[in-house]
This record gives structure tokens, C-alpha cells and sequence, in this order.
């Protein structure tokens, strides 16, 4: 049985709790709910801009995931989460923006998207990821 690895990296916002980036355990790869978080400053950006807010935040996921040995064009499952209806089109022309230049295979992810609450007021979205890493 494969052992399970912790990712860390400084490219992307220290987790705020008791979890870990992502986790490796042979070929998958998770990636824990990330936000529009700044990793340097752990400021959350671009307030009230789901659109920005939502490149920050695949940008953080990515950068976990290239810790992991993965890129998005190892991505099965993306997982988005927004405060409101109102801001799908934004996220959804955002996400279509950034994973669609990075898949360069034309398979883009699966997904889900899910209007909820989130843990800060400031966050309109957050995404987590699953790859299966082949490399």
C-alpha cells in the first residue's frame, strides 16, 4: 500500500488549520479548498470580484498541484464553491479562462459547483482538486 504524503508549498497560502495543501497516496493527488488568498501575505484579494477572485484561487490550487508533481491536465474533479448564484457566469467565464489554456490534452476536468456558505466573508469562491498523477 502506497504511503500517504503531505504537499507543501510556499507557492500557495499556508493552510489557516489542521490540514494539510494536499495529500499524495500514489497516483491521486488532492488538493484542499483553496481561496483568493495572497501566499506571501495571506491577505485575502480582489474583494467583491469573483472573477478575480476565482484566477487567484485556481492559481493557488495549480500551485499546489505542481508541488504534487501534477499540473491541471492531470485534473479529474474540480470542485467550486460559491457564496451566490448571482456570481456563476463570472466564476464560469474566469475558470473557462484559466483551466481550458492549461489542459492542453482538450480533457478538461470534470466539475461541480455548489452555492453554499464559506469560512470568511471576504471569500465568493473556493476550489478543491483531484489528479491522478502519471508521472
Amino acid at each position: 500500500m502506497a504511503d500517504k504524503t503531505a504537499i507543501r508549498t510556499d507557492a500557495a497560502p499556508a493552510p489557516a488549520h489542521t490540514f494539510s495543501q494536499g495529500v499524495r497516496k500514489g497516483p491521486l493527488l488532492q488538493v484542499s479548498g483553496q481561496g483568493p488568498v495572497d501566499p506571501a501575505t495571506g491577505e485575502y484579494l480582489h474583494p467583491g470580484d469573483v472573477k478575480a477572485q476565482t484566477l487567484r484561487t485556481l492559481a493557488n490550487v495549480e500551485a499546489i498541484l505542481q508541488a504534487g508533481g501534477a499540473s491541471l491536465d492531470d485534473v479529474i474533479m474540480l470542485r467550486v464553491y460559491l457564496t451566490t448564484r448571482d456570481d456563476f457566469a463570472a466564476m464560469n467565464d474566469a475558470y473557462g479562462e484559466f483551466v481550458s489554456a492549461r489542459v492542453p490534452s482538450g480533457v478538461l476536468p470534470c466539475r461541480t459547483t455548489v452555492m453554499t456558505g464559506l469560512p470568511r466573508e471576504e471569500m465568493l469562491v473556493e476550489i478543491d482538486a483531484l489528479a491522478v498523477v502519471t508521472g
